[in-house]
C-alpha cells in the first residue's frame, strides 16, 4: 500500500511543477510580445513623441475603443482582409465597457477572427515612425515638388479623385491617380491620403509642417495633419492607356438662357470635343457642352439634368444630319463632379443607430458610396476592410458602435444582431445576381471575376446550396425582428437612382439639395465595378439550383407582401 501511495505523491509533485512551468512560460511569452511591440514603436535614443509614434498593443486597442476585458476574446474583421488599425493622434480615449462581441452566423467570418490578434501583434514593422532626419520631397518622381500647404475642411482646394492607402501610399502612386483624371496637382496628407485638383491651395506653410513619411516610401514627405505635400503632375500623353478619355453623353436641348445657366464658356473656331473637354477639365467642370464654335462648361442641374436625350442627328451627327441651333452635344470630362465629394463624421453622436443591411453581393458597398456622397457623412461597418478604406470609406476604420457615422454596414442576421439597431435600410438584390457577385468576390476580390476553374469546380454548387438559404433567411429575419425598416431594391436604384436615393436620405433624416443628388447621379459609378474579362457563362445555374432558388424567391416575396410591402420586383419572381 505504501508503494502506490508514494508513486501518487511523486506524480502530484511533478504535475504541480509542470503547471507552474507552463504558467510562467505563458506569462513570459505575453510579456515578450508586448515588449517587442514597444521596442518597435520606440527606437533607442531620446526624441519627442510624434504623431506617428506607435503604442503597445493594449494601449492602441483601448485608445480607439476597440477592446475591453471581454473584447479581447473575439475581435471582428472583414471576411476579405486583415485589419488595419489607425493609431490615434491625440491622447488615448478612456476605455469604456461595451456589449459582448457578437458571434456571426457566417462561418466564413469565424476563421479570420481567430487569427486577428496574432496578426496584429506579430507585425514586425508597426506604423512608420519618423526618423531623426525629417522626410523630404520625393526624388526621381514624374512630377515636380511645389511645396507644403494648409488645405483641409469643406473648402478644400484639392478635392478630386480622393483615395487612401494605409500601407503602400507613395508619391508616384498619388501622381499617377491624379494624372489619369487630367488633374494638374497631386497633394499627399498624413502619410496615407491623396487629393487631386487643378488649383494650388492658398495658404503656404513651412516645409517642417509636412513631417509625415509616406506609408510605402521611406524618407519621402507625405504631408502632415491638415498639411499637404503638393506636386505638379506630369501630364500623360493623349494616347496613354492610363489616361481617361472623354465620354459622349448624348445630344440634348439647350436650357433657356443657356449662357447664364453654364458657369464658363469658350468661343473657338473649329472647336472640337477634345479641345472643349480639355478647357473644362482645366476649370474642373465634369461636363463639356459643345454647340458649333461655342464651348460651355457645366454641372448637371435641375434645368440641365441630362435625362431627356434626343436623336443625335439634331446635333449634326450622322451623314444626313443637320445641326439645330437649340441643341448641343454633351461630353463627360475626366474630372470629378466635386459638389458632393466632401464627407465628414457626424458632429455629434447619432441618437438613432441605423443599419445598412444586405446579403453579401447585394451591392452594399456601392450603396454606401451613394449614401456618403448624398448626405456628406461617412458610413460605418460592422467589419474592418482595408481595401474599402483605401477606396475612400474613411468610416471603415471607425468603431462600428461609435455612432459617428450615418449608418453601419452589416450582413448579419438573427434576432440578437438585428435588435441592436433602432432602424435599418434593408437592401435586397435578385438572388441570382447576388450569388454570382459574392462568388466573384470570394474568388477574386471586390473588383475581380472568378476564373473558369472556380465555376466548374465542386465549390460552386456547394456555395449555391448554402448561400441561397442564407439569402432568404437574411430577409426574413430582418422583416421579423427589425424595428423600423425601409426596403430598397438594388434594381430600383439602377433604374431610378435620384427618386430612390431621395427616399433613403429622408429615412436617414438628412436634408439635401437637388443639385447634390444630381452630383451623386453624375458620380454614381464610383470605383466599385469589376474589371477584366467577364466569364463566358455569368450565371452557371443548373435546373436543380434554379428550382431551389425559385422556392426561396417565392417565400421572400410572400413575406414582403404580408409585411405590407409590394413584394419583389417582377424580374425576381419565377414565371
Amino acid at each position: 500500500m505504501a508503494k502506490p501511495s508514494f508513486r501518487l505523491q511523486k506524480l502530484l509533485r511533478r504535475t504541480r511543477f509542470l503547471l507552474f512551468f507552463l504558467s510562467a512560460a505563458y506569462l513570459m511569452t505575453g510579456s515578450l510580445l508586448l515588449l517587442q511591440r514597444a521596442r518597435v514603436a520606440l527606437p533607442p535614443g531620446p526624441r519627442a513623441p510624434g504623431p506617428l509614434q506607435a503604442l503597445p498593443v493594449a494601449a492602441v486597442a483601448l485608445g480607439v475603443g476597440l477592446l475591453d476585458s471581454r473584447a479581447l476574446r473575439a475581435p471582428r474583421v472583414s471576411p476579405d482582409l486583415p485589419l488595419s488599425v489607425d493609431v490615434p493622434r491625440g491622447p488615448p480615449a478612456q476605455a469604456r465597457p461595451g456589449p459582448r462581441w457578437l458571434r456571426t452566423r457566417n462561418p466564413e467570418l469565424r476563421q479570420p477572427r481567430r487569427g486577428w490578434f496574432h496578426h496584429f501583434v506579430g507585425d514586425p514593422q508597426g506604423p512608420p515612425a519618423l526618423r531623426p532626419e525629417a522626410p523630404g520631397p520625393a526624388i526621381g518622381g514624374r512630377g515636380t515638388y511645389v511645396g507644403c500647404f494648409s488645405d483641409s475642411g469643406r473648402d478644400r482646394t484639392l478635392k478630386g479623385a480622393v483615395f487612401f492607402d494605409l500601407r503602400k501610399m507613395t508619391v508616384s502612386h498619388c501622381q499617377d491617380a491624379c494624372a489619369e483624371r487630367s488633374y494638374v496637382y497631386a497633394g499627399l496628407e498624413a502619410g496615407a491620403e491623396c487629393y487631386c485638383g487643378n488649383r494650388l491651395p492658398v495658404t503656404s506653410v513651412g516645409p517642417e509642417a509636412c513631417n509625415h513619411e509616406c506609408k510605402g516610401e521611406k524618407g519621402s514627405a507625405c504631408g502632415g495633419v491638415g498639411r499637404l505635400s503638393v506636386y505638379r503632375v506630369q501630364e500623360l500623353q493623349p494616347g496613354s492607356r492610363k489616361r481617361r478619355t472623354v465620354t459622349y453623353r448624348g445630344c440634348f436641348r439647350l436650357p433657356e438662357n443657356g449662357t447664364h445657366t453654364f458657369p464658363d464658356s469658350l468661343l473657338q473656331p473649329n472647336a472640337t470635343a477634345e479641345a472643349c473637354s480639355g478647357f473644362c477639365s482645366q476649370k474642373e467642370f465634369p461636363l463639356a457642352v459643345l454647340r458649333g464654335q461655342e464651348c460651355y462648361c457645366a454641372y448637371p442641374t435641375p434645368q440641365f439634368s441630362l435625362r431627356d436625350a434626343v436623336d443625335s442627328s439634331l446635333c449634326g451627327r450622322g451623314p444626313e444630319a443637320l445641326r439645330q441651333a437649340e441643341y448641343c452635344e454633351v461630353y463627360q470630362t475626366p474630372v470629378q463632379d466635386t459638389r458632393c465629394t466632401d464627407r465628414r463624421f457626424l458632429p455629434t453622436k447619432s441618437k438613432v443607430f441605423v443599419a445598412l443591411s444586405s446579403f453579401p453581393g447585394a451591392g452594399n458597398t456601392w450603396v454606401r458610396h451613394l449614401i456618403e456622397h448624398a448626405t456628406g457623412f461617412y458610413t460605418g461597418s460592422y467589419y474592418f476592410d482595408g481595401t474599402l478604406y483605401n477606396k475612400g470609406f474613411k468610416g471603415e476604420k471607425d468603431h462600428w458602435r461609435s455612432q459617428r457615422t450615418i449608418c453601419v454596414k452589416t450582413h448579419e442576421s438573427g434576432r440578437r444582431e438585428i435588435e441592436m439597431f433602432d432602424s435599418a435600410i434593408l437592401l435586397i438584390r435578385n438572388p441570382y445576381r447576388s450569388l454570382v457577385a459574392e462568388f466573384n468576390r470570394k474568388c477574386a476580390g471586390h473588383l475581380g471575376y472568378a476564373a473558369d476553374r472556380n465555376w466548374k469546380s465542386k465549390e460552386w454548387p456547394d456555395f449555391v446550396n448554402s448561400y441561397a438559404a442564407w439569402w432568404s433567411s437574411h430577409v426574413l429575419d430582418w422583416l421579423r425582428y427589425g424595428k423600423r425598416l425601409l426596403v430598397v431594391h438594388y434594381e430600383d436604384l439602377r433604374r431610378s437612382l435620384v427618386p430612390t436615393l431621395r427616399d433613403m436620405v429622408a429615412f436617414l433624416n438628412v436634408s439635401v439639395s437637388e443639385e447634390r443628388l444630381l452630383c451623386v447621379e453624375n458620380n454614381k459609378e464610383g470605383s466599385f465595378w469589376r474589371r477584366g474579362r467577364r466569364p463566358h457563362d455569368p450565371e452557371p445555374f443548373t435546373p436543380e439550383m434554379r428550382a431551389l432558388i425559385d422556392g426561396y424567391i417565392r417565400t421572400v416575396d410572400r413575406a414582403l407582401r404580408e409585411h405590407g410591402g409590394a413584394g419583389l420586383p417582377g424580374e425576381y419572381v419565377p414565371r
